[in-house]
């Protein structure tokens, strides 16, 4: 896989080796002249100094052959245009890109660039699954398969422990894929009877969150 890398940060350079390691070809692409020589000393020839959003800087990285283009600057606009730039003009297949601000996630959905990685939303995940009292939490989007995969805590008085699996009407479009119970997860069956205490796994259609929450009652209310 021909892996073409914008951003030689502390995020670029680790992936980079990463990837180099893995035995793929990488070419990592610098604007910063400094940055730019310290990387080289261990990188070499795979990488480059330039502005990436310049077209001739992407060409001669050889963008037109790359399967994956990965936008790790710590500029939002510039990963932005980089992303869209690959996929629209050099029918690059998939890219990745590096949301700085959470708050300018939605312009990256809205011009279709896909996925996108925020720290500041990943670390806020890790700090929901561990505090119980948050119920649910959002683990993974998957926007072009359009489902989504969250996690619930059975509350003590969630109207479906006791119950067995065979015996739930979940709402159409989700499914349980998995529990998580005294620290040890498993894929439940029809005859596993669910626990207050457990963690469920559930992958369901996008925006029916509230709607599953409901029926689980992770807080303690009544499911409709």
């Amino acid at each position: 896989m021909y892996v073409l890398i914008v951003g030689a940060g502390k995020v670029g350079w680790n992936l980079a080796r990463e990837l180099l390691d893995k035995g793929h070809e990488v070419t990592v692409i610098e604007n910063d002249r400094g940055r730019y020589l310290t990387v080289e000393q261990e990188l070499e020839h795979n990488v480059q100094y330039g502005d990436a959003s310049e077209l001739w800087v992407l060409e001669r990285a050889g963008v037109s052959r790359a399967d994956l283009v990965i936008a790790v600057t710590g500029d939002d606009e510039d990963n932005m245009l980089i992303c869209q730039v690959a996929k629209e003009k050099y029918m690059v297949d998939q890219t990745i890109a590096r949301v700085n601000n959470p708050r300018n996630k939605q312009w990256f959905e809205l011009l279709g660039i896909a996925p996108v990685v925020s720290a500041t939303d990943l670390i806020l995940r890790l700090i929901e699954h561990e505090v119980p009292k948050y119920g649910l939490v959002h683990l993974l989007d998957l926007p072009r398969e359009r489902l989504e995969i969250i996690e619930l805590l059975l509350g003590d008085d969630s109207p479906v422990a006791g119950r067995r699996v065979a015996d739930l009407e979940l709402p159409e479009g989700s499914l349980l894929i998995s529990v998580l119970r005294e620290g040890a997860g498993f894929v439940p069956n029809p005859e596993t009877v669910l626990e207050s205490g457990d963690e469920v796994l559930a992958v369901l259609d996008p925006g029916m969150e509230d709607e599953l929450k409901a029926y689980f009652g992770p807080d303690g209310s009544e499911s409709g």
